[in-house]
């Protein structure tokens, strides 16, 4: 990937926000470009999953020019051809801060047929009051690798640090580490996040698979990519019985983007990290 395959998008450029209700500021991404570089052209992908948004600034006007205000939720599926450019879904959530709207529902449906137009799948939009308890955090589940005592130079993903234990123990676990670090792939802005891993096979080397997370460090692609590159990358180290990738990123501009991909049609996302 070069920047040239992201010039156009609004990420970097100056941009005049709008504060009526416009659609056209969505801007798709094709999923195949960076799928391209894991080895998933032309193939069935090797894994099932969606990517979760969570929006914190989205308000509206209501038929009597009342501020109304609400954290959504967005469902992307990970099948769909196109993921939608993180700041123009700001701006496109930003243009219906002075838009009317007959109720909340309303505004529900007409996020649901943009975001589904947009990202060329059906998008599901679930809407919360700020107080709702469903904005709690949790602990992660599982084992923290974070205290570790290990010493590693690599900053770009190198699978190479990924190794199976020796004892070819199978195991059932959920490992998780607060330490991934990726950077936008057109502002080099860095972005953060919990990622955790859950599995069921031949027991993973705990000390590889931190370093491999940190080598991550100076590595630029979207959210949704870097999650596919370390699901594949331990795919192909062992044929798991079960393997599940998310990675619960931290917020910018009002959005947070969680993207998870599951060997299983289970696709349930932990709860919300303190991070977030």
């Amino acid at each position: 990937m070069n920047r040239e395959d992201w010039q156009n998008l609004p990420l970097g450029q100056e941009t005049r926000y709008e504060s009526k209700y416009n659609p056209g500021l969505l801007h798709p991404i094709p999923r195949a470009v960076s799928r391209k570089q894991l080895g998933l052209e032309g193939q069935a992908l090797p894994f099932s999953g969606a990517d979760e948004w969570w929006g914190f600034e989205l308000s509206w006007l209501n038929p009597k020019g009342v501020p109304q205000v609400a954290v959504a939720r967005f469902r992307f599926a990970a099948s769909s051809p196109s993921m939608i450019e993180s700041k123009s879904f700001k701006l496109y959530l930003n243009s219906l801060n002075q838009s009317e709207f007959a109720s909340s529902g309303a505004v529900r449906e007409v996020l649901e047929k943009d975001l589904s137009a947009a990202a060329g799948s059906d998008v599901a939009v679930t809407l919360f009051g700020v107080d709702d308890p469903a904005l709690a955090v949790h602990a992660p589940q599982g084992e923290c690798l974070d205290g570790l005592d290990i010493e590693t130079r690599t900053y770009e993903p190198d699978a190479a640090l990924l190794k199976l234990k020796q004892s070819g123990e199978v195991v059932e676990e959920i490992l998780f580490s607060h330490l991934l670090r990726s950077n936008c792939p057109v502002t080099g802005q860095p972005d953060w996040a919990t990622v955790s891993i859950q599995y069921r096979g031949p027991a993973l080397d705990r000390a590889g698979l931190l370093a491999y997370i940190i080598s991550f460090r100076e590595h630029q692609d979207f959210h949704e990519h870097c999650v596919e590159r370390i699901y594949c990358d331990l795919q192909r180290l062992a044929a798991f019985e079960e393997l599940t990738v998310c990675a619960r990123y931290t917020r910018r501009g009002g959005l947070d983007i969680n993207p998870l991909r599951t060997s299983s049609g289970n696709i349930e996302f932990p709860l919300r990290y303190g991070r977030q």
